[in-house]
């Protein structure tokens, strides 16, 4: 199947899937981070949107935590990059639909939580075809290491996503069952 049939097939079932409030255990997750000794003083998040999973709780969890938040702010040349975001911080809507923040100070996130449209055991993410997050790890990668962190749906996992040589391997994908690494 090709990516946008599977992509369709997916974003349907998400959408029927919409009404069901899914906590993912943000302190689950914070625990896993602990024991790996993992750096999360700066975390990238996402405002959902689409039917997304729902990330708020997880980033006001981390917020408590200490850690400064932010969420991604798409640029010229289909680039994109992460600018703080408070509880307060003022958003607003991009040319996607998406909740951006107003420029602030920009940074670079030792974790970010990606959404998903679906993703397989390999680690493996189908988003939506723009390549954002792909041309952001790729970027970024050149300046520090960061942990990749796949959120959604357990009933988004797939057998298999066709990947092409631009896709980009996540780190942990975690659903409201499990957590893949």
């Amino acid at each position: 199947m090709s990516k946008s049939k599977l992509r369709s097939k997916i974003l349907n079932i998400r959408k029927k899937n919409s009404y069901k409030k899914i906590s993912l255990y943000p302190d689950r997750i914070y625990r896993f981070l602990k024991k790996k000794k993992i750096n999360f003083k700066n975390v990238g998040g996402y405002y959902p949107c689409n039917h997304e999973i729902d990330d708020l709780d997880m980033l006001n969890f981390f917020r408590n935590k200490r850690a400064n938040i932010s969420l991604p702010v798409i640029r010229e040349n289909n680039q994109m990059d992460f600018f703080e975001w408070t509880n307060k911080g003022l958003l607003k809507i991009n040319q996607y639909g998406i909740a951006e923040p107003i420029l602030g100070k920009k940074i670079y996130p030792d974790i970010i939580f990606v959404p998903l449209v679906a993703y397989d055991d390999d680690l493996n993410r189908l988003g939506y075809g723009g390549g954002f997050y792909d041309r952001y790890f790729e970027k970024i990668s050149k300046i520090k290491k960061i942990l990749k962190i796949g959120l959604g749906f357990s009933y988004q996992e797939i057998k298999k996503i066709p990947i092409n040589k631009y896709d980009k391997k996540l780190d942990l994908i975690v659903t409201e069952k499990k957590i893949i690494q």
